[in-house]
């Protein structure tokens, strides 16, 4: 971004901020759908680049892929690597409390029959890293009894009915033709709808630029025939990422050998992450 553009974008950012609390304050739904879809429109067809780096280049043509993203609890040896390499790929801020992606660790204990869980918010893991920037698991079950443990990675789930994008007052949220939802950050207001909307606690809130951010299954890489950062980073292939149009693709084979299911099917958000290994106590 230029510095020219600079001003222009904020005042189109404040133009469209209070363009969203009039239709808020108003009750204008039928108007704030109509300017939403016109605004998805052109944020779909855009060529320029977002904060997030997120749009393709004009040599990749999105219809005609599909993708998809696996998750194999089996294999998750909760070592973090995808973590930081999402923190760098994407300049995510460095800190412990804010995440493209982590991982979470469940854990049973004999004689009791749920899992205790473990994740980048308890100040345990924190204090285990020794950086208020990053977070480690702690050894805290040493002397426990562990029936069962396995790790989680999380990340956004890229829906066929994002709710999240339902919300967005100035459609700076979108879904692109090859199953990617994405965030226009040159649209983005910062009011945070989307994420109080997303039931998987995939978004936040950067203070820093003043938008929203998620997992974006590194958008700008797999247009360009790469793998996500996490993905490539992973030590014994617990992530698998591929085109479910090609039925040979990793992630193609990777459902069709597997029973696979998927984190609040409840919601009907349709999710296109896949899990192996995960119990129902998993959310």
């Amino acid at each position: 971004m230029t510095n020219e553009s600079k001003p222009k974008l904020a005042a189109r950012r404040e133009f469209l901020a209070k363009l969203a609390r009039t239709a808020t304050c108003a009750g204008a739904v039928v108007g704030a759908a109509a300017a939403l879809g016109v605004m998805q429109n052109v944020a779909a067809k855009s060529e320029s680049k977002s904060t997030g780096g997120s749009f393709p280049t004009k040599d990749y043509d999105w219809t005609k892929h599909q993708w998809a993203f696996g998750v194999d609890a089996t294999k998750c040896i909760g070592c973090l690597r995808c973590v930081e390499a999402c923190k760098t790929e994407n300049n995510v801020p460095r800190n412990a409390h804010q995440f493209r992606t982590w991982v979470e660790r469940y854990v049973y204990l004999e004689g009791e029959d749920k899992p205790r869980i473990d994740s980048q918010q308890d100040p345990v893991n924190i204090e285990a890293s020794g950086s208020e920037k990053e977070y480690r698991f702690a050894n805290r079950y040493k002397d426990a009894k562990v029936e069962k443990a396995f790790f989680v990675p999380k990340l956004c789930n890229h829906c066929n009915h994002p709710t999240c994008n339902q919300v967005c007052p100035v459609g700076a949220c979108y879904k692109t033709e090859d199953g990617v939802v994405l965030i226009d950050h040159d649209y983005c207001i910062g009011c945070r709808y989307c994420v109080q909307a997303c039931p998987y606690g995939a978004r936040f809130f950067n203070e820093e630029h003043g938008v929203t951010e998620k997992c974006t299954w590194c958008y700008h890489r797999i247009t360009k025939g790469l793998q996500p950062a996490c993905v490539e980073a992973c030590p014994v292939g617990a992530r698998v990422f591929g085109d479910r149009r090609d039925k040979q693709s990793p992630i193609s084979l990777f459902i069709r050998n597997n029973r696979v299911q998927v984190l609040k099917p409840e919601t009907g958000n349709g999710p296109n992450v896949f899990y192996v290994g995960i119990d129902k106590e998993v959310v």
